[in-house]
């Protein structure tokens, strides 16, 4: 279990390039970031390595106005080229997770869209895990992936090992009211973690979700991947750490039996 913080919400008392090192000062074990894009992928390499952390996962393009394009029938050739655009950034800094966005759609030829266009994803990029991740209605009204089940349902549909489920779970909790249900039924599947606190979005360790309970799931299932921190904070980032203890010190105790 890795400690990640994303560097879009986290840190932004400072610039984007200066915040690896911010995130190795507060003892995060590696980072992720969104749509860096604007900054060119061998400086954002280089300050990775200053810092010594990895970046995991970044997010395909988002177009202005919208969500992505992977759902949307006759966005194919926009979905395409968003994607290879990602997949050449990801391995230049080293990212081994591509978060694909679904965009705005609905309906069965949105779902047939998104399969065909996911499944020739993964074929491409073999090397990389592709996630997915529902977002709440509340912030993103009409994006594809609104609930989790559904794509649970879709990513078995595809059936290809380098298609997993990001798990939010402020987005889980805002969706279905109890995240940590969700989890327990669909952890399996789930190739990456984001956490923040519901539903205000603030420090994971706040809101109606029981993180101690979140993190003993996720312990009990074997998950072995990262806990990313993607929430806005109340005040300064080092000063909202709190729950990295906790994930510590539940990841680090005797397992159940």
């Amino acid at each position: 279990m890795r400690l990640a913080a994303n560097l879009d919400w986290l840190f932004t008392e400072r610039p984007f390039l200066d915040r690896p090192a911010a995130a190795r000062e507060a003892e995060f074990d590696a980072v992720e970031a969104l749509w860096t894009y604007d900054t060119p992928a061998a400086r954002f390499a280089e300050s990775l390595e200053s810092a010594g952390l990895p970046c995991l996962l970044i997010n395909t393009p988002k177009p202005e106005g919208g969500w992505g394009f992977a759902a949307i029938p006759g966005e194919e050739t926009e979905f395409r080229a968003g994607f290879e655009k990602a997949v050449a950034y990801a391995r230049t800094i080293g990212a081994q997770m591509v978060h694909v966005m679904s965009g705005a759609a609905e309906g069965d030829e949105a779902a047939e869209v998104w399969k065909r266009n996911m499944a020739w994803a993964a074929a491409e990029a073999t090397d990389l895990t592709l996630t997915v991740e529902p977002l709440n209605p509340f912030d993103v009204p009409g994006y594809f992936l609104k609930e989790v089940y559904h794509a649970a349902a879709l990513i078995e549909d595809v059936g290809v090992p380098n298609l997993r489920l990001q798990f939010d779970a402020y987005h889980a909790e805002r969706i279905h009211g109890d995240a940590l249900k969700v989890l327990a039924e669909v952890g399996d599947l789930v190739g990456h973690v984001q956490i923040a606190g519901a539903p205000h979005r603030g420090e994971p360790d706040t809101g109606t979700l029981d993180l101690t309970a979140f993190f003993k799931c996720l312990r009990k299932q074997g998950y072995d991947g990262a806990i990313s921190g993607e929430y806005r904070p109340n005040g300064a980032t080092a000063e909202g750490l709190g729950w990295m203890k906790m994930a510590r010190a539940v990841f680090s105790d005797t397992p159940d039996t």
